[in-house]
């Protein structure tokens, strides 16, 4: 059986329902499809939603209005469902969701940005260094481990379009991408990097630079599995033709 799993920073959920995300939806079908920044709280869930009849649909909320928040849209009933790292300090910004199937399990994490001070870059590494010890917990199950989301940083000069001028900027600070080396070094893949080497290859352009049709981007969206998984990935990509927010859906096919 093979599945298509997406995972897309809709910048708002209203603002891109404005934009045509059901229509895409309908349109690509992806098996399961994680979004974050949904920057809705739970009364606030669009009923435009209900059209897309073919999902389950699951959300965390942050306890703050109109920031951060996740979805999981899904066809398979996931064995389990989880919003929580079992930390209130990173639970409380819905951020997490954790869904378990037969043959694999799916993070889809909103990864918080650095960029406001200090105490934030901390609590983002922190954040990172929770997320790592239940990626390896969930990594004993034998099952195929699939990390999607936002992780708010590019991992190599090539994964940006202005590395040099960014070097001390969080997203590309050395201290955020030591983390993605870390994972890497223990045995997880970034599965678009395992098909494609090719630079100029973005998920982000930023609105207020008008920077997307000048295609200065920054890669900070990722689907990352575990080694022992790697062998049920057939395909990864980046779908720069879908426009809707400041980022574009990353996804991987995978055959199980």
């Amino acid at each position: 059986m093979k599945l298509t799993l997406w995972s897309w920073n809709v910048n708002g959920l209203r603002a891109a329902l404005n934009k045509g995300f059901i229509k895409i939806i309908q349109n690509e079908q992806p098996d399961i499809l994680g979004i974050q920044e949904t920057k809705l709280q739970e009364h606030q869930i669009p009923e435009e939603l209900n059209t897309l009849a073919n999902y389950l649909i699951y959300w965390s909320h942050s306890i703050r209005k109109g920031y951060s928040g996740t979805g999981l849209f899904t066809k398979i009933l996931p064995i389990s469902f989880s919003t929580s790292f079992g930390n209130p300090e990173f639970d409380s910004e819905g951020r997490i969701n954790i869904a378990e199937y037969d043959k694999f399990i799916y993070f889809n994490i909103y990864f918080p940005n650095g960029q406001k001070d200090d105490e934030r870059l901390n609590y983002k590494l922190r954040f990172y260094d929770r997320c790592l010890e239940m990626m390896e917990e969930k990594r004993t199950t034998g099952k195929i481990i699939l990390v999607g989301g936002d992780f708010n940083t590019a991992h190599k000069p090539i994964d940006l379009a202005n590395p040099k001028e960014n070097e001390k900027t969080s997203g590309f600070l050395p201290i955020e991408r030591a983390w993605l080396d870390k994972i890497e070094t223990m045995g997880w893949v970034d599965t678009f990097r395992h098909f494609d080497k090719s630079p100029e290859q973005y998920s982000w352009w930023s609105y207020r630079t008008k920077a997307r049709p000048r295609n200065v981007g920054w890669r900070l969206d990722y689907f990352w599995v575990n080694q022992e998984g790697l062998k049920h990935i057939i395909n990864a990509g980046i779908r720069q033709d879908i426009e809707g927010s400041d980022h574009c859906p990353v996804f991987v096919e995978l055959e199980i």
